[in-house]
Order: C-alpha cells, then structure tokens, then sequence
C-alpha cells in the first residue's frame, strides 16, 4: 500500500472511531437528562398526584394571653417539634433539610393560623422518650409526631389540641411471612417498636417478646434483616413504612387499639391550646385537612378517615 493511501485509511479510522464516540455521548446525556424522575415518579410526584394544600399566614393574630406565642413572637419563630423518620408523616430529608409528612402539615396549618409562616419554623428532631422533658423544658412551642393523648402524658405536664387522627395499633412484617396474621399470632415471636411508646404494653399483653429502639426507621431495619420478626406501632405508621418498601412488606391483622392523635403543648398555656384547636377546626372545615392527607398518607393508598371531634377544653 502506498504512504497517502495508509495515512488516508488511518484518518478514515479515526473519523469512524470519533463519530462513534459522539453517538455514546449523546446517549449517555439522554440516559442522564431524567436523573431522579422514575423516583419521583414512583412516589407519586406526577401532575396527576394529588396536591398539598397552601396556608394563608394570619397577619392579625394575636395571642397575648399566651406566653408560649408572646415569646414566639419576639424571637420571630416558632420551635415545633417533630419526628423525621416516618415517611408520609414527619420525615427530613437528611440532604436538603426538607420537611413531609401529613404531621408536618398538620403543624405547618397551625403555625400559619398563629401567625408564623413556614419559613419562620425551627424543626426539631424529638425521639419519643424525651417528647415530655421537651414539652414542659420549653425546648419546643408545641409537638407533632404521631403523638397519643394519654392521661399519662397530661399527668406529666402536657396538654393536648385535638385530637386531628384516629390510629390503631398494628403489625408490619415481611411480605413472606405467613406465621404472624395478628396480634393473636405474636407469642413468643420478636416483635420491635420504639422506646416510650405506648406500643410496648399494647404488644406484651398479647405474649411476644419486645426489642425497642429510639426510632420506628432503626426497627423496620431490623424487620427487613429478618432479626426481628414484626414491628409493631400505629397503623398509620406502618403504612408509611410498607409504602416506602413496596413488595417488601405489608400490614396485616386488624388494629388492637385507639390511637388519638394530639397537638403536644405546655399544660401551663390553655390559650395556646385554645387556639390549636381553632386552627385545627378551620383547616378541616375549609378542607385543608383532607387535601393534607390524601397528598402525605392517601400515597399509601389508605382512603381518608373521617375527621375525629376535637376534645374539649377545660375552663
């Protein structure tokens, strides 16, 4: 072969080789410019999914007779506490910081009707065992997160707006487990829930053996390793969870239990509560508590239930 025709081949080759290079390229930025929707899409983000309500932020409220609000007001924010590992519920996303969960909702519609947008909110993550030492610390304004009216908890100093939810009691397993059908199916089995729950009696009564962490998301890991055989809390709860997993897990059995579900205060402060529960009732009366959860806990695929009568309040 003569020296030009070579050098034209070995152009030729590299042309080939550079187009071809070219067209991986292009497919790979394609493959890449929908990064995250099939996500998205699977949590229900699509237009059609339905969508979270807006708060208009009371610029007229007016609290004095509370001193939980008054200082509120002269620090420009509101601490509420909350739980960050329930999805659908009150969960963090631990890169961008962001709030979801229908119990965020619940504390964000409040917040606006006390005058307190969402961007004036100070989060606060409280596992379950310390939500009274909170409350009564002033550590935080008020608390929601899945958190139970109790005689208990009002003799410790709390009171409580509400109650916004009704949960009962259930049982999360994996999705091939065919022994646990019910709380009548749990002796001796090893059944997990969180520490300070009113989850623990609820489940020894019926014989199993209670392993307890300081959070729900540590023991549905433990379910998913098979080193406990269920996890047990509100059905609400477990819901989420089961979501969350798909094909994995699933709730089974009836609920064994009422759950009444509470805006956690300072027992010293009957105006604050007073006037949770006035959120509480408007924004279920215009509606904004059924939009609230059929875009947080309806993703599940629950239908909503109906909304419980508030307690009322003493004097």
């Amino acid at each position: 072969m003569a020296p030009t025709e070579e050098k034209n081949d070995r152009m030729k080759a590299r042309r080939t080789v550079a187009a071809a290079l070219s067209v991986l390229a292009l497919t790979a930025v394609a493959a890449c410019g929908k990064d995250g929707s099939p996500s998205d899409n699977a949590a229900g983000g699509g237009s059609s999914a339905p969508q979270l309500p807006t708060y208009t932020v009371k610029s007229d409220a007016k609290l004095d007779a509370s001193p939980t609000w008054t200082a509120a007001k002269k620090a420009g924010k509101l601490k509420i506490g909350a739980k960050a590992d329930q999805p659908f519920l009150g969960f963090e996303d631990v890169q961008t910081g962001k709030r979801s969960g229908f119990d965020i909702e619940i504390a964000k519609m409040i917040a606006a009707d006390l005058g307190f947008s969402a961007d004036q909110i100070e989060w606060q993550t409280i596992n379950s065992s310390n939500r009274e030492t909170a409350i009564t610390g002033g550590q935080i304004d008020y608390y929601v997160g899945t958190y139970s009216i109790t005689q208990g908890r009002k003799d410790k100093g709390v009171a409580f707006g509400g109650p916004y939810y009704i949960a009962g009691q259930s049982l999360l397993v994996n999705k091939d487990n065919t022994e646990i059908t019910g709380s009548d199916t749990v002796k001796d089995k090893s059944v997990c829930t969180a520490t300070g729950s009113t989850s623990v009696g609820g489940i020894q009564k019926f014989g199993a053996k209670v392993t307890q962490f300081e959070s729900y998301s540590l023991c549905v890991e433990k379910l998913l390793t098979k080193e406990v055989d269920a996890v047990t809390t509100d059905d609400s709860i477990l819901k989420g969870f089961a979501a969350k997993n798909q094909g994995k897990l699933k709730v089974v059995g009836t609920p064994f239990s009422e759950e009444r579900y509470g805006v956690g205060l300072n027992k010293t402060d009957p105006a604050l509560q007073k006037a949770i529960n006035d959120a509480l009732k408007a924004h279920e009366d215009n509606g904004d508590w059924k939009k609230a959860y059929d875009a947080t806990l309806g993703l599940s695929g629950s239908a909503a239930p109906s909304v419980p009568a508030l307690d009322p309040i003493a004097g």
